[in-house]
Parts: structure tokens; sequence; C-alpha cells
């Protein structure tokens, strides 16, 4: 009878064993390992994130440097010379801005954006300068640490008076930006300095030394040079030719 007894007891003992559950030792080491693999899958996470918004960030920035230069040649393709209009020339670079008298043909697109009409031409003042920089040095280069390369235009003008007061507000603009200046501006990119040389008898020369050119006397080219600042997915210097249209097409 004992030995049956015995025998009957020990199943129920084992049975017991099988069915406790974990002990609290067990819970803790669980619930650390798991949140170790929750911190390595956030940092693989965060990284992988850190990566695309790089990439993106390059990306925007290559796409912006270019479609700057794009719109630096095309302001200089549209370039007019107002040669009745005192003080204003259709050209000039003074070291800290270069501005210039454009042509644009102005669309007007319907309401169901499916015809364009051409209403006319109408000339902007554009402006180009690098925000923060010194006035130019005797290289005719202007320096700074990480500044931003800027373009601006002006609102249609239509009287020689307007005209002039879009040239004057295009320096005030380079030199001390008001907010309602800053709304006409671009950021194109970030630069440490920018330098602009004109090609005449078949020399480039730096712009600040054609100063005793006449003040309508366009260059036959224009070469830009850009220093672009470090941490950017594209840095060093870039240059860029222009050559007046009628010479044959810029480059």
């Amino acid at each position: 009878m004992s030995q049956l007894l015995q025998h009957s007891v020990m199943p129920r003992k084992n049975a017991h064993r099988l069915q406790r559950g974990f002990t609290l030792v067990e819970l803790l080491v669980a619930l650390v390992v798991m949140a170790l693999l929750a911190l390595l899958s956030w940092r693989g996470l965060d990284g992988m994130t850190r990566v695309q918004t790089a990439t993106q960030s390059n990306t925007d920035g290559v796409l912006a440097l270019q479609a700057g230069l794009s719109q630096w040649q095309t302001d200089l393709d549209a370039l007019v010379v107002q040669a009745n209009v005192p003080a204003v020339s259709g050209l000039d670079y003074d070291g800290q801005v270069l501005r210039l008298t454009r042509r644009y043909t102005d669309t007007f697109i319907d309401a169901s954006n499916t015809k364009k009409t051409t209403t006319g031409d109408s000339i902007r003042v554009v402006a180009w300068s690098q925000r923060g920089g010194d006035t130019a040095n005797g290289s005719g280069a202007s320096t700074v640490n990480k500044s931003q390369w800027l373009r601006w235009q002006s609102d249609p003008v239509k009287t020689r008076a307007e005209l002039q007061a879009a040239w004057l507000q295009a320096k005030q603009w380079a030199s001390n930006a008001t907010e309602t200046d800053k709304k006409n501006e671009v950021f194109v990119a970030s630069i440490d300095k920018w330098q602009v040389f004109y090609y005449r008898n078949d020399a480039w020369s730096n712009a600040l030394s054609s100063a005793d050119a006449g003040v309508n006397d366009v260059p036959d080219g224009v070469r830009l040079v850009l220093s672009l600042a470090p941490g950017q997915a594209l840095t060093g210097a870039i240059t860029r030719d222009w050559v007046r249209p009628t010479l044959g097409g810029g480059k």
C-alpha cells in the first residue's frame, strides 16, 4: 500500500513543478534583454534616419547650387542696357554686389492652367551678393567664413524713376537688407568668397579694375569664381564663364 501511495504522489509533485511560472529574477532578466534589443533597434533606426537626412540635405544643396548657377546664366543672357536712364548701367560690380538690369517676358496662365498668354516684357533689377561678407579687397574678393551667396530681384519697373529707385535699392539690400528686401531674396549656397572677372580686349581682368570702362559698356564675358564653404556636398572652387550671346553664346 505504501508503495502505491508513493507512486501516486510523485507524479503530482512533478506536475506541480511543470506548471509553476517564471521567477522574479527570470522576469527581470527577460525585461533587461528586451530593453537592450529595443535600444539596439532604436539606434539602428536612428542611424538610418540620420544618414537619410544627411543625404537629402546634400542633394538639396547640390540642386540649389545648380539652380542658382543656371539662374546666373539666365540673368546675364537677359541683360538689357537702359542707356537713357542716368546712374543706371546694364551691369555693375563694386566688390560687394553685382547689379544688372534684365528683361522678363511676362506670361499669364488662365484659371484652368491650360493656356499661357504672353502679356509683354518688363524690366527688373537683379542683384547678387554675399551676406555678411566684407567689402572687396584689392583682389576683388569678399572673404568671410560660411556666408551666404544670395540673389535678389526687384518688382517690375515701368518708369525711369522706378528703375533708378530699384537700382539703389539693390545696393542697399547688399549692404543693409531690410525685412522687406529679404522677401525678394533667395539663398543659393554657402561660400567663403566670390570673385567676378570681365573679358575685354581679348583678356580676363578683375571686374574692379574695369571701373574706367563706360557706364553702359557691357563686357564681352563675365567669369564667376565661387569658393564653396566646407561641410557641404560640394566644396572647393567653381568657375562659371558667360559670353555675350551676340558673340556665340554663353558656356
